[in-house]
């Protein structure tokens, strides 16, 4: 008897399924990166040091944004991997001081950084799942350390200075990290970030370091010309 052939007639309303199509619509899911554009913004997790002679560190939370600009097959680098970055973030947190800021009645002050940097990043071990990127990145901080002091009512015939109480002057400084990310894709256009790095400032005599940490989302967006 001879087998009855498959019915590959599609329901009124809808379209036959065919090998082609499935696989067209695999394709369309799985993230390629051959994106121009890589736009993140995320809550942001920095500590510092607010005075040169200050015993401890501080602990700021923010926030950050970072553009990419890949550029795709330059200087023999395949396409896709070497890309321009611009970045803003902008920590907050509360600083200890000198114990004789006690007679104003500063124990920990509020101070905050503005930082804008920009340099490279490469992109590198990806698959449909996750992909990794190392970032080099050099610019300035802007440290407003007077918030809590500036403007605060005289007590025992004097005010508070940034000095005295042991924090630096508002300044700028050089400013510069080295570190990477790991998105895990959502979908195509869509990933969740979590970016650390390791921060170099010199507000005071000498370089220090220090650790930054953010998580949040990336939208790509644009298409490579190959």
């Amino acid at each position: 008897m001879q087998a009855k052939a498959q019915d590959t007639t599609a329901a009124p309303g809808t379209k036959a399924a065919t090998a082609s199509g499935a696989a067209a619509l695999e394709q369309n899911s799985i993230t390629r990166y051959d994106n121009r554009w890589d736009i993140y913004g995320g809550m942001l997790f920095m500590n510092g040091q607010a005075g040169q002679n200050l015993p401890k560190r501080y602990d700021m939370g923010g926030g950050e944004v970072l553009g990419t600009y890949w550029l795709g097959s330059h200087f023999g680098i395949p396409s896709n991997r070497l890309g321009l970055a611009a970045d803003y973030r902008i920590g907050a947190g509360t600083t200890p001081v000198l114990p004789q800021a006690d007679i104003f009645g500063f124990h920990r002050i509020l101070v905050y950084q503005n930082i804008v940097s920009g340099g490279l990043e490469y992109r590198g071990p990806k698959n449909r799942y996750a992909g990794i990127d190392f970032q080099a990145l050099v610019g300035g901080t802007h440290g407003t350390f007077d918030t809590a002091i500036t403007g605060y009512p005289p007590n025992l015939g004097q005010e508070p200075t940034t000095g005295f109480v042991g924090v630096y002057s508002n300044r700028t400084s050089p400013w510069a990290a080295a570190g990477g990310s790991i998105d895990f894709n959502y979908s195509p256009k869509v990933a969740v970030r979590l970016q650390p790095d390791l921060i170099f400032e010199h507000f005071g005599t000498e370089t220090r370091e220090y650790f930054s940490i953010s998580a949040g989302l990336v939208y790509r967006l644009g298409k490579l010309k190959q």
